[in-house]
């Protein structure tokens, strides 16, 4: 039926003033308004330094000076904790790994990034831009801050000349170049997300079972990687997730080899502690940590202001040089006193395509037909695993 004049005029006049509101919520949504005077941040240990522990590091100060947003920070230790504190919300932002950012993206905790309000965001090393651990359906969840390798660290008085070149030496009992057995010398990560590193062992050692993605195992390569667990069980002297007690551990209490981050073994080297770190042949499990923001954040705008603050190449260039990763802007690999022109290689830039990164293990996966071991079992059996069943 054909539409009267008036209706037209009616029509056009409602998809003008359409046009015009979205237009200008549009060009709201690329101007930040005025910070709300503090942002709450859930965060690694280490991650957001003020000064307190290093006057070297600091890139919190300057920030709350520039913007009256003071920072506030709560320290988790593991993942799980992260998942947690978010689920109970009181938090703007939260430095998620990739096993912890789907979990929070697909329980909808997580709002939307708009790039847009974060110039810098262009910045960001492309290979992390578009991540799968903190993009999903075509949207952005976060904003790269730093990632690493869980590297093999080892004592060099203990291996001599003959550095370990493979996960081997924490997952199978062998005698040491020192001659003595690695029972109870070795340590293993304490979560559930260190299942993954024996698949990807498994990977290399039982190339039969076929793996194909240490997060995406089926009944039966999942079952393999447990009994490798059980195993290891039996040479573990104690699990870590605190990097201070490890370091502490390879310094006092005989530990030689274990799974770690950079961060422990810079710090030891500082102490001219014999450690030295490697990446074995079968590669190694790794993390990538995104800032990312609640779904019910109380102070979005100094959150934003926050996301971009975190991207300057002075705070990445600090920060890694601090933890002992590597930063998600290229441009902090050079210039920085800290961090030195040849830190990010020492600290696995050049490394990204051998790292398998932290991710959620979902039932729905590519590359088992969608038959793959959910996260909340890994939970579950790494807990039995802990306590020999």
């Amino acid at each position: 039926m054909p539409l009267h004049l008036p209706t037209l005029t009616a029509l056009a006049a409602a998809l003008l003033a359409f046009t015009t509101h979205a237009v200008a919520q549009k060009g709201m949504l690329q101007k930040l308004g005025k910070g709300e005077g503090q942002v709450d941040i859930v965060a690694w240990p280490g991650y957001i330094e003020r000064g307190q522990t290093d006057k070297g590091f600091d890139w919190v100060t300057e920030f709350e000076k520039k913007t009256a947003c003071k920072v506030n920070v709560k320290t988790a230790g593991t993942s799980d904790e992260m998942v947690a504190l978010m689920n109970e919300g009181g938090f703007d932002l939260v430095t998620a790994s990739g096993d912890a950012s789907t979990r929070l993206i697909r329980g909808k905790k997580l709002q939307p990034i708009n790039v847009g309000l974060i110039p810098s965001y262009k910045t960001i090393d492309a290979r992390l831009q578009k991540a799968p651990w903190h993009h999903e359906n075509n949207t952005h969840y976060g904003v790269p801050y730093q990632w690493g390798w869980n590297v093999l660290m080892y004592n060099t008085q203990v291996f001599k000349d003959k550095p370990p070149t493979s996960w081997s030496v924490v997952f199978e009992e062998q005698t040491l170049p020192d001659g003595k057995s690695n029972k109870g010398r070795v340590q293993a990560f304490d979560g559930p997300i260190y299942i993954a590193d024996a698949a990807l062992y498994l990977k290399a050692k039982k190339p039969d079972l076929g793996i194909k993605d240490p997060y995406e195992l089926n009944e039966a390569q999942y079952k393999a990687a447990l009994e490798l667990l059980r195993t290891q069980r039996k040479l573990v002297g104690k699990y870590w997730h605190d990097a201070f007690v490890q370091i502490d551990d390879f310094t006092n209490e005989g530990v030689v080899a274990s799974s770690s981050w950079q961060f422990q073994a810079n710090i030891l080297a500082s102490k001219k502690r014999p450690i030295a770190t490697v990446v074995p042949t079968e590669g190694a499990t790794g993390w990538a940590d995104s800032t990312m923001m609640h779904a019910d954040a109380k102070h979005p705008n100094c959150a934003y202001m926050w996301m971009e603050h975190s991207l300057s190449p002075k705070l990445q260039g600090d920060l890694s040089a601090w933890f002992g990763s590597v930063p998600s802007v290229p441009a902090a690999c050079k210039g920085n006193k800290l961090l030195g022109d040849d830190g990010c290689k020492r600290q696995g830039y050049e490394a990204f395509d051998r790292i398998s990164f932290w991710r959620t293990p979902v039932s729905q996966c590519a590359s088992q037909g969608n038959q793959c071991v959910p996260y909340h079992k890994w939970v579950s059996d790494y807990i039995a695993v802990l306590g020999g069943r």
